[in-house]
């Protein structure tokens, strides 16, 4: 029997991996196959039965997991990026997010015949989208930044959000149990807000004082916030059933916000965690689901699922939008994507086995129809957002945007004649200085290390093709090259040398191969191009003509110029690098590096 469990956790965890990768491989959301893998193992073959499994374990591991998913989601809710953000964006996490959540309810009320308890818990957890579903299917669908921009930051803040309100949803509803008086009910409620809130805001208030003043090493650092977020959720549930969940959200947002506390290393730690946890408990969940359950819901389902996507989003973006710029065309593609994630599912199973628990028959369905929902959208909208978007023409072209890794002086002269002449550019640094410097000169950027896994989920690529890797670090420049092949394909990556391959010598043979093609030529460094800048050099844009081609152009430069980039008459751009260069001509645009005659 031991052996038996042993196996069934190992594999899980492996499966879990295994779908992450294909999910990654394929750009597709990892969901699609933790729903398929759950299913295969549970009501398929009945291998996997997590109740057997886990016995009474389950229902505590569950209520963790939620808890470390809903804490690390609030530490990515900084209220400085809400109030920066679009006013479309803002509409959409307080009024359009009440008009999904009513409209749901109400059509959950009405067709399922679900009590209204149930039936506004379901409409509350079916506001949350999640980055893990829509930063896949956004760069498949690449639709114009002004519509990307706003369906990913919805994304990211929903999920906090979304699942705080289903946090308060449920408290409202055991709030009453048992207790006479509407004045009761209330008088729970606000106790579980009070609690929440007191509790949470001092436990991170807290922590940020211990952070600050580096009373625990670094090492330290996440296994004590894991500890504190255990703690916290077993004592603010001690003073008050089901007030944890609540607290750990407050506390995740107090430390998200609180100045000269640095929790980036936590979030890449809880960013980690949240993966494998979020993926065991889909699969988890998926395998504790039988066929019988979803015969149960019948063709109301249908119906709901209906309404969720063709009335409650179409109505969120329509209200969200009164007033703004935004085109019709992307209102109505707005409307169209909204696919479900994972923290919908695992909130869902949280509260359906505790309300079933509590004597709430209809809770048992919450599972299912969710999971119905999740499915829908993620197949619906993946197979046809990408059409609906070159019909209704606010799809991108063909990627032709550049990553530059780097915020130097170099990247960013290269970054604004790339945007000077119409292309799109993003610099990654990990130097908040030269973050700083890129933002003054307007220029969009990442700060943060590009192969994290913040990178992969918050990192913009939509519009973008290629990478140009120009640090000063010969080392980065591969490992990111590298990181990126698969994004972009081997053909799109280009690096800027620190030696010339001659002096880089044997040992770094290996790093070159693999850090794609060689930017401007074979004797082209960034030490160079760093020393031409400093002393006076321009990248100029050059207009050929009949009379003045690009021999014309080579023999009045002569040495004195280093050719990067060639634009031709379709808008089509070409680099030139050691491994091969365009052939300019009458009509093409030149974009160059010009030294300082003087200097």
């Amino acid at each position: 029997m031991n052996e038996h469990i042993t196996v069934a956790i190992s594999a899980v965890f492996l499966i879990a991996i295994a779908c992450q990768w294909l999910a990654w491989r394929l750009k597709l959301p990892a969901i699609i196959f933790l729903l398929l893998a759950g299913v295969a193992a549970g009501p398929l073959n009945g291998w996997l039965r997590p109740d057997a499994l886990l016995g009474e374990l389950l229902f505590p591991f569950v209520s963790l997991s939620v808890a470390i998913i809903l804490f690390e989601g609030s530490l990515t809710l900084k209220f400085h990026e809400i109030t920066g953000l679009q006013h479309v964006v803002q509409n959409m996490l307080t009024i359009g997010m009440l008009v999904t959540w009513g409209v749901t309810a109400a059509a959950t009320r009405l067709v399922m015949d679900f009590s209204w308890e149930v039936a506004f818990l379901f409409g509350a957890v079916m506001v949350v989208t999640g980055p893990t579903v829509i930063v896949p299917m956004l760069r498949t669908v690449r639709p114009k930044a002004s519509v990307a921009g706003i369906l990913r930051w919805e994304g990211i803040l929903i999920d906090p959000i979304g699942a705080t309100v289903a946090v308060l949803v449920y408290e409202f509803i055991i709030s009453g149990g048992g207790r006479p008086g509407l004045g009761n009910w209330f008088t729970g409620f606000g106790e579980i807000v009070l609690i929440g809130a007191l509790l949470g805001a001092g436990a991170g208030y807290l922590f940020g004082i211990i952070l600050r003043r580096h009373w625990i090493p670094t090492y330290l650092h996440n296994v004590a916030t894991l500890a504190l977020v255990f703690a916290v959720f077993v004592l603010s549930n001690h003073l008050h059933e089901e007030s944890g969940l609540l607290t750990v959200t407050v506390m995740g947002i107090w430390l998200a916000n609180m100045k000269w506390v640095d929790v980036e290393e936590i979030l890449h730690f809880k960013e980690s965690l949240s993966v494998i946890l979020i993926s065991i408990l889909f699969i988890l969940l998926a395998a504790r689901m039988t066929f019988a359950e979803f015969a149960d819901l019948g063709p109301g389902e249908l119906v709901v699922f209906g309404i969720i996507q063709l009335l409650a989003r179409p109505l969120n973006v329509m209200v969200s939008t009164v007033g703004s710029k935004i085109t019709w065309p992307e209102r109505l593609l707005l409307a169209w994507i909204a696919p479900r994630g994972i923290v919908a599912a695992a909130v869902s199973a949280l509260f359906a086995m505790k309300l079933d628990s509590l004597g709430y028959a209809d809770a048992r369905l919450l599972v299912p129809m969710t999971f119905m929902v999740i499915i829908g959208t993620v197949l619906l909208q993946s197979a046809t957002a990408r059409p609906i978007a070159d019909w209704l023409n606010v799809a991108e072209p063909e990627p032709r945007g550049f990553l530059i890794i780097g915020a130097n002086p170099v990247a960013r002269a290269v970054a604004g004649k790339l945007v000077e002449a119409g292309f799109r550019a993003r610099l990654v640094s990990t130097n908040w200085a030269n973050i700083i410097e890129t933002k003054m000169q307007g220029l969009p950027t990442y700060y943060g290390n590009p192969i994290s896994e913040h990178a992969e989920r918050n990192l913009d690529l939509v519009g973008i093709g290629r990478l140009l890797a120009m640090t000063p670090s010969e080392d980065q420049n591969a490992l990111t090259a590298l990181h990126y092949r698969m994004e972009f394909g081997p053909d799109a990556i280009y690096s800027l040398q620190t030696k010339t391959t001659k002096a880089a010598g044997e040992k770094m043979k290996a790093a070159v191969k693999r850090r794609g093609r060689t930017l401007f030529g074979s004797k082209v460094t960034f030490g160079m191009l760093a020393s031409i800048l400093a002393k006076g050099g321009e990248i100029k844009i050059t207009k050929l003509t009949e009379k003045f081609g690009f021999d014309e152009f080579k023999k009045a430069h002569a040495a004195k110029t280093i050719p990067m980039f060639a634009i031709d008459p379709r808008d089509r751009i070409h680099v030139f690098t050691a491994e091969g260069s365009p052939e300019p001509e009458a009509g093409w645009t030149l974009i160059s590096l010009v030294e300082n005659r003087e200097a």
